[in-house]
C-alpha cells in the first residue's frame, strides 16, 4: 500500500488516514518536484578558470614545448 503526504515542520503528515500502528516499519521516499528558482543558473567554469592556479608554474621549458611536447616527452620527430 502506498500513502501520500507532505512534510510539515520536519514531520511526515499523511494526506489520508492510514491504518498504521505504533512500531510499524515504513519507508519514506521524496517525490521529485520542480521548484521554481529565482536564481540565475550558474555557468560552468571555463578551462582557464579551472586551471588558472597551475598556468605558468613550469619554468625553463623550451619555447616550442607546446608545439613539440611529444618530441620532448616521447622522442618523436619535431614538427
Amino acid at each position: 500500500m502506498t500513502y501520500k503526504g507532505h512534510v510539515k515542520n520536519g514531520v511526515v503528515v499523511l494526506d489520508e488516514p492510514a491504518d498504521l500502528k505504533d512500531g510499524d516499519r515504513v519507508s519514506v521516499r521524496p517525490l521529485r518536484t520542480r521548484r521554481k528558482s529565482s536564481k540565475k543558473p550558474e555557468r560552468p567554469l571555463t578551462l582557464y578558470e579551472r586551471l588558472k592556479d597551475v598556468v605558468g608554474i613550469v619554468k625553463g621549458m623550451p619555447s616550442d614545448f607546446a608545439r613539440n611536447h611529444d618530441h620532448y616527452i616521447h622522442g618523436t620527430p619535431k614538427r
